[in-house]
């Protein structure tokens, strides 16, 4: 991973002259031959499986909401093919010899869909939004390791000492406390893109409400959302700076939670894309209409330790994960592509900096690492020790999910596959809206649920830092000493020295395993049928999903 960060950081400059296409779909533009080859109707059909959380750059924290927000505003830099860098508001981009203090020349012809001009100030206040602890960003601990972040979000210092400020109208400048490897992606990140104040200040607590209060600065606008919507459209927005390399008029984009509806309307041609599931996947995987795309994406049991407190014991956590048969869940109920969990940090995501050796899978051979071997005479031993520690008969608990088709398949398996262990264990399922769903969360009401997290860049720590002690995506309460201190190092005295700072996270992902912190389902995939006439989407496993600016509907 290292490596790759290296190459995006020695490419960027020279990205940075381009305009923000593919060098083949730029080459191809150039020569005037592009619009030869599009439909004169330049509309797709899209799809969501859930619905919308929020548009609140501050405050997103689903895959949808990150999507969106990533294609109708834009930060220093936008995500392209490979996790490559390309241009956004930033023009240049220059780096300190210690790595801590990044500075960057913003575009004079960026500018807001109200007409407003994009500037320095824009991205300082934003930042400072979203690390101030009134604003209650989940997010915002993404922050760490820009001077003050961690010190602001625990309420000891003003938002306003933050390590970022504008040096006049175009020039922004970070301060980090500690050199970050990840921090340039970042910066292609939603939660660092920039927003307008005198707008969040007209709406006060109904900022980003609806579609109609906020404004945007990227290649699309959003039209009729009203919050609660379960359709919407992005529309080409005229004030973009590279409007003449968005060639898609309008994206109207819906919400289908039941694959077998996605599926027949996409067979009918009202949706131009649909994610499938189990036999449907089966049935198409030799269309030419069919990807199955990886996603950076993992699904695990998360144990409410805080408020629940037989989640306390060990014993009780190792006995669902032995429980789980992950190889027949994969192949058998979902059917999709879906790989069993070989850890926490998803493979293929980042390489050993010496050895190239995936890190998943370095992590796993990795001796003595435990936590996800399916062992159902371990889960009944370790169920009976569990209620024995607990001074317990029986245990009744309920697993939370979500209402989409496939939230409450992997629950409905894990309820099925769980009870196998004892007759002393009854689970109920409650299937609640994506919102609800949150709420309980954030709010530790629950007993334990199917999470899940996409690693937002394209490095271990994506995943690692979220379990820390006093990170708000640790919905469950874990907590581990020597975790805390293993990825603290890799992020601070370790961080300039690749392969100490591997090693750090090779020893946190065994301790989350050995411990059953958490316990890994599977690495999901993304089974999407897509009109083959739409062109030019930048996919990725990491970060944004989807990056529709240069996509466009062929002939």
């Amino acid at each position: 991973m290292k490596k790759r960060i290296i190459e995006v950081g020695l490419g960027l400059l020279v990205l940075l002259g381009v305009t923000g296409c593919s060098s083949k779909q730029a080459t191809t533009s150039n020569n005037g031959n592009l619009k030869n080859y599009m439909a004169k109707n330049q509309v797709i059909n899209w799809s969501e499986t859930t619905e919308l959380a929020s548009i609140d750059p501050s405050k997103l924290t689903e895959p949808q909401d990150l999507t969106l927000v990533g294609n109708v505003d834009e930060g220093l830099f936008r995500l392209g093919n490979d996790h490559k860098l390309l241009p956004g508001i930033a023009t240049k981009m220059s780096v300190s010899p210690d790595q801590k203090t990044y500075t960057f020349n913003l575009r004079k012809n960026a500018k807001w869909s109200n007409g407003d001009p994009v500037t320095a100030k824009d991205f300082v206040f934003s930042w400072q939004r979203t690390i101030n602890p009134k604003t209650a960003s989940q997010y915002g601990y993404i922050y760490d390791g820009i001077k003050n972040a961690n010190k602001i979000q625990a309420g000891k210092m003003s938002p306003s000492s933050l390590g970022v400020k504008a040096l006049g109208t175009y020039k922004l400048e970070v301060s980090l406390e500690r050199p970050i490897p990840y921090f340039k992606l970042l910066m292609a990140f939603p939660l660092f893109f920039p927003q307008n104040e005198k707008i969040v200040q007209k709406y006060g607590k109904n900022y980003a409400a609806s579609s109609s209060k906020i404004v945007y600065d990227g290649p699309f606008v959003m039209k009729g959302w009203n919050g609660i919507d379960d359709k919407w459209k992005l529309v080409a927005n005229p004030t973009y700076w590279d409007k003449k390399h968005v060639y898609i008029n309008t994206i109207n984009d819906q919400v289908i939670k039941d694959p077998a509806t996605a599926y027949n309307m996409y067979q009918s041609h009202e949706v131009d894309e649909a994610v499938l599931s189990g036999s449907q996947v089966k049935n198409e995987l030799h269309n030419k209409d069919m990807h199955v795309l990886k996603d950076s994406r993992i699904f695990y049991l998360e144990f409410n330790q805080k408020t629940r407190p037989s989640f306390k014991n060990e014993a009780l956590r190792q006995a669902f994960s032995y429980g789980i048969d992950r190889k027949t869940f994969t192949k058998n109920i979902l059917a999709d592509g879906s790989l069993p969990a070989t850890g926490f940090v998803t493979s293929g995501l980042a390489e050993n900096p010496k050895t190239g050796e995936d890190f998943a899978k370095q992590a796993r051979s990795n001796e003595g690492q435990t936590g996800i071997e399916f062992n159902m005479s371990k889960a009944r031993q370790k169920f009976k020790q569990a209620l024995k520690e607990l001074h317990k008969n029986s245990l009744t608990l309920e697993i939370l999910c979500g209402d989409t088709t496939a939230a409450k398949q992997s629950a409905a398996y894990v309820q099925g596959q769980l009870e196998k262990i004892s007759p002393k264990l009854k689970l109920n399922v409650a299937s609640v809206p994506e919102k609800t769903l949150i709420t309980r969360q954030t709010k530790h009401q629950f007993d334990f649920f199917v999470s899940n997290w996409g690693a937002d860049y394209s490095d271990p720590y994506t995943f690692l830092q979220i379990l820390q002690s006093n990170n708000t995506f640790n919905e469950g309460g874990w907590s581990n000493s020597q975790y805390d201190q293993l990825v603290k190092k890799s992020a601070s005295t370790d961080a300039n020295d690749p392969s100490t700072r591997w090693q750090d996270m090779l020893d946190a992902e065994k301790v989350i395993m050995n411990n059953q912190g958490i316990a890994p389902i599977y690495q999901a995939t993304i089974p999407q049928m897509r009109n083959p006439k739409i062109k030019g989407i930048v996919y990725n496993s990491a970060g944004l999903s989807f990056n529709f600016k240069s996509s466009y509907l062929a002939k």
